[in-house]
Formats: C-alpha cells, structure tokens, sequence
C-alpha cells in the first residue's frame, strides 16, 4: 500500500473528520482520482511530438495514456476532426497515491520561482485543478532525452461537493497553497 494512503486511513481521516464536524467515516473527504492532461499542438503537423509526449507521460504516471482526438475541424489552426492533438492519463488507487506523493514531495518544490498553488482554483463540485509549465520536475525524466519543453494540467478529484471540505483535505496532504 502506499504510504500517503496509509497515512490518509489511519491519521488524517480521523483528524479530518473531527476537524469538518463529520459523523460517518464515509462522509469524510477523500481523492477519487488524478487527470494528467497533456496537449500537444505540434502533433498535427508531426507525429514524432505526440509519440514523444506520450513516452513521457508514460514514465511520469506509470501507466499507458491515452491519446485524444480533435472533435471537430478548424480551419485557422489547420486542423481536422479526429487528428491526435494530446494525451491523457487517469490515476486511481495506488497509483493515484504513488503519483501524489511524488508530486507533494519532489516535483512541485523543484518548479522554478515557485511561490505556491492558488488556493481559488477549485470547481463547484470540489476538484482542484492546475497547471505545470515544463514536466522536467518530474524526477523520472531524463532530460537529455527531452525534445520540447511541454506543460501540462493536474485536475484532482475528490468524494465532496463542498469546496472548504476538498481545501481541508489537501491541506491535510500537505499541499503547498499561497499564503
């Protein structure tokens, strides 16, 4: 089992429920997954910049993305219905953990000029989503390997409706919101 999912059941769930005022354990805010969104523009005009950002978000996550398709054509990009524009990725159980845990640790402190996530960027259903501008913070990346600088979006999702309750749970993860 990971570690920040057994530190979730046995500490942070019970200080969590205490904290929100919540009677059933189920009721208590959990993760239920992580999107890892990758959009690659440059894959319309050549195929080598998709193959290479699935490989590396392949290594980050630890499991084979998907790739997603234009939904319909729009002639000022020059692109048609149905070419691969990105990839992406859902994280669940484990892996989910194993990936949080990375990116509470290692990678976010390793972005430059870093100075915290907006703490305004959650949903009205209670996910939190944000950006990266480059995926060498990843520490799995070898960065001889790297063709292009490419970004890429976070969205996680959580088991409440109400935002102060998914701001209480990563908070609980330690996760690194401005002041």
């Amino acid at each position: 089992m990971a570690n920040l999912k057994e530190k979730y059941t046995q500490e942070l769930r019970p200080a969590l429920q205490e904290e929100l005022g919540i009677n059933n354990v189920m009721a208590v805010p959990k993760l239920t997954k992580i999107v890892i969104n990758m959009g690659v523009g440059e894959a319309a005009n050549d195929k080598k910049h998709l193959e290479s950002a699935l490989d590396n978000l392949t290594v980050i996550a630890g499991q084979k993305p998907i790739v997603t398709k234009a939904r319909k054509s729009v002639a000022s990009f020059k692109i048609r219905e149905g070419w691969p524009l990105g990839c992406k990725v859902t994280l669940r159980g484990n892996k989910m953990y194993d990936f949080m845990e990375r990116l509470i640790k290692i990678a976010i402190p390793r972005e430059r000029d870093f100075r915290g996530l907006n703490p305004k960027s959650f949903d009205q259903q209670g996910n939190y989503s944000f950006g990266i501008k480059e995926q060498i913070i990843f520490p799995e990346i070898n960065y001889d390997n790297i063709d292009n600088i490419r970004g890429m979006d976070i969205c996680i999702n959580t088991s409440t409706e109400n935002t102060e309750h998914a701001k209480a749970l990563l908070k609980a993860f330690d996760f690194p919101f401005k002041q």
